[in-house]
């Protein structure tokens, strides 16, 4: 079982157990006057009107893939994957992970944008092998990110990331051990988030677990180790490659509500320390839909 769907899974499960829970209830409180509603646009404000259209609860995880997944139709419409000559993912998450790659500079090499044919993680293989990366990452990349995964592909991050999303499963094309690595390092990220402000108690552990379904118990382990670890922004930092600052920091963001003096100092903590800039930062949470963490 490979750690994209992992990602996908932790993703939609962070946001029913912790964001969209917390936006529907700031929906709520908008229009009965309670309260200021503090997403605007981007990819929440999407799942807000996705959610308000539904009505109620019902349905949240079509919800959750569709707009997560860049697939406004449903999981049977569209491509996934736009072959070699793609520009990456069009929409959702995925679509803008794979715009903050180009603007990082990646290529798509062989695997898609982090891989062996000169994308961000070029060399990444051949650097852990040799103990020059170390860390969580290198561990990743020679253990957990090699289950279902494939030497190449043609599709980007993002396309694989939206497809494993939208089906809650193993994406059409196998990721290669490259995107899992990545994979796992935006899964501590989220993680790591998500506990930024001291407030993941068991209930909400079990609420979390509870959406990974059938993951292996090798995963669910990675899983637990990770919500079993203490907050650490500089650690986390020091473990990504350079290229995918502002994808961690996006995935970061996603895991939390944002309502805490504890969450904003986490968040600037981390971008910080990966040298982020402010302006950066603020166009990040644009995209998103969240407030600006400068003024």
């Amino acid at each position: 079982m490979s750690l994209m769907k992992s990602l996908a899974r932790v993703a939609a499960g962070v946001m029913l157990a912790k964001g969209l829970g917390s936006m529907m209830q700031q929906q709520q409180q908008s229009r009965s006057g309670q309260g200021s509603h503090r997403t605007g646009g981007g990819i929440l404000g999407d799942l807000m009107n996705a959610g308000s259209r539904r009505g109620g609860s019902g349905g949240l995880n079509d919800i959750l893939g569709q707009v997560l997944g860049g697939r406004s139709g449903g999981a049977g419409t569209g491509q996934p994957y736009g072959g070699p000559n793609s520009r990456g993912a069009s929409g959702g998450l995925g679509g803008i992970l794979d715009n903050l790659t180009r603007n990082a500079g990646g290529s798509r090499g062989t695997s898609g944008g982090y891989g062996q044919g000169g994308g961000l993680l070029g060399g990444l293989a051949g650097g852990a092998a040799a103990g020059g990366l170390g860390g969580l990452l290198g561990g990743i990349l020679n253990g957990p990110a090699q289950r279902g995964a494939q030497a190449n592909n043609d599709a980007t991050f993002g396309e694989v990331f939206n497809d494993a999303v939208v089906r809650q499963d193993e994406p059409e094309v196998a990721p290669t051990p490259e995107q899992n690595a990545v994979a796992g390092l935006m899964l501590r990220a989220m993680i790591q988030a998500a506990k930024a402000d001291g407030k993941i108690d068991e209930g909400e552990r079990e609420r979390l677990l509870g959406q990974l379904g059938d993951l292996d118990d090798d995963d669910r382990d990675f899983i637990r180790q990770q919500m079993a670890a203490p907050v650490d922004a500089q650690a986390l930092a020091r473990e990504v490659p350079k290229g995918l600052e502002a994808q961690v920091y996006l995935m970061s963001l996603m895991a939390i509500d944002f309502d805490s003096r504890e969450e904003a100092e986490y968040l600037h903590s981390l971008a910080d320390a990966m040298g982020i800039d402010r302006a950066t930062t603020n166009q990040i949470h644009e995209q998103v839909g969240v407030q600006n963490l400068y003024s």
